[in-house]
């Protein structure tokens, strides 16, 4: 899988430049603030948490995708002549949500 192990919103990106600079700086001049590191970890952790989150999210999705194709390939197998275009057309319809799901998990 290639999702990310973590998701910065853009404000947390110009934050964290903003104190790798100062912090790049400041050591330089050998006299690092710990408030820095400590910040950089905050953010850290919640873009961790939040690719954490969006994970689980997808995850979920893709498990639900696959139940619904497997309910419609037996609805679609149990249909009366009448009822098999219809059930077809579901069963095409839930393959095509399994594929974006598993794109959306492998981008």
């Amino acid at each position: 899988m290639s999702t990310p192990t973590r998701i910065y919103t853009p404000a947390e990106r110009r934050k964290r430049a903003a104190l790798v600079a100062r912090g790049t700086r400041q050591a330089f001049a050998d006299a690092v603030d710990p408030r820095i590191q400590r910040q950089l970890d905050a953010i850290d952790a919640a873009a961790e948490d939040r690719a954490a989150r969006e994970l689980a999210a997808l995850l979920r999705q893709l498990e639900d995708a696959k139940n619904d194709l497997a309910t419609a390939r037996a609805a679609e197998k149990a249909a009366s002549r009448v009822d098999r275009q219809a059930a077809k057309a579901a069963r095409k319809n839930a393959e095509e949500r399994l594929r974006r799901c598993e794109r959306a998990l492998h981008r």
